[in-house]
């Protein structure tokens, strides 16, 4: 599995985090949690190996589905062949995408509800619908660890929504571990089974989500009061948890 021990990471004298200890445990779904500039790319980063440690070790599986933070379109393949090049991963940069590589796209772009639009440009999709596609790449490595960066941070409320409620699903298949960072403790609620908390270099707390995912904690993070309540879902009558920041409440500095 994926993980980090007794890590850290600096920037000149600068430690961005340090002795980190995280390992999330195979089938869960994990949120990284912080505002912003408090390092939550940077573990991102560096779980992926993009970023060398300065202290401590890193263990991965050979393959990774990566999701990257979203971005203005500048490609104008098809959403098929998008995410037909998440089989790099398995057959090596230059090799012709097989009949395999093209069915196992396919198969990505159903589970995340995509398949209508396989034909399509990838530049001409939503920023809801490319997020997704670059989903169904994660997914076509048939990587059984999936890290996201903010995947969400910069969709409207529906397609934020509808991005976390494919994850949702991702997790209740079990067949990933899934690990994803947002500055917003809702995403967090949604559908994260943990949570690691980044308050400072050397300050970190990890653990289940109902247990570290309260007002206490969530207002320490972010600097201003924050309350969490149970409100009825539109459909089913099930509860689900919200979270609220209560702004112009915190104390002037």
């Amino acid at each position: 599995m994926i993980g980090l021990r007794a890590a850290g990471v600096r920037f000149g004298e600068r430690w961005i985090f340090r002795r980190l200890d995280f390992a999330p445990d195979a089938g869960r779904c994990v949120a990284v949690l912080g505002p912003n500039g408090r390092g939550k790319t940077t573990l991102i980063r560096s779980l992926l190996g993009f970023l060398a440690l300065n202290e401590g070790d890193r263990s991965a599986p050979p393959v990774v589905g990566y999701v990257p933070q979203a971005s203005a379109a500048t490609v104008s393949y098809r959403a098929r062949d998008v995410v037909t090049m998440g089989r790099v991963a398995r057959r090596g940069l230059f090799a012709t995408p097989s009949r395999d590589d093209r069915d196992a796209a396919d198969r990505a772009l159903t589970r995340v509800g995509l398949s209508a639009l396989a034909r399509q440009r990838f530049d001409l999709l939503s920023g809801g619908e490319r997020q997704l596609v670059l989903l169904a790449r994660a997914l076509a490595t048939d990587a059984g660890v999936l890290i996201l960066d903010e995947p969400a941070s910069a969709l409207d409320l529906r397609n934020q929504d509808r991005f976390l409620g494919v994850v949702d699903r991702l997790k209740a298949e079990g067949r990933h571990t899934i690990v994803f960072s947002t500055h917003l403790p809702q995403h967090a609620s949604a559908v994260a089974d943990d949570a690691l908390m980044l308050y400072g270099a050397e300050d970190h707390i990890f653990g289940p989500v109902g247990k570290v995912l309260n007002e206490d904690n969530l207002g320490r993070l972010y600097g201003i009061p924050v309350r969490i309540v149970e409100v009825e879902a539109a459909a089913g009558g099930r509860m689900v948890s919200g979270v609220i920041p209560v702004f112009g409440a915190s104390v002037p500095a």
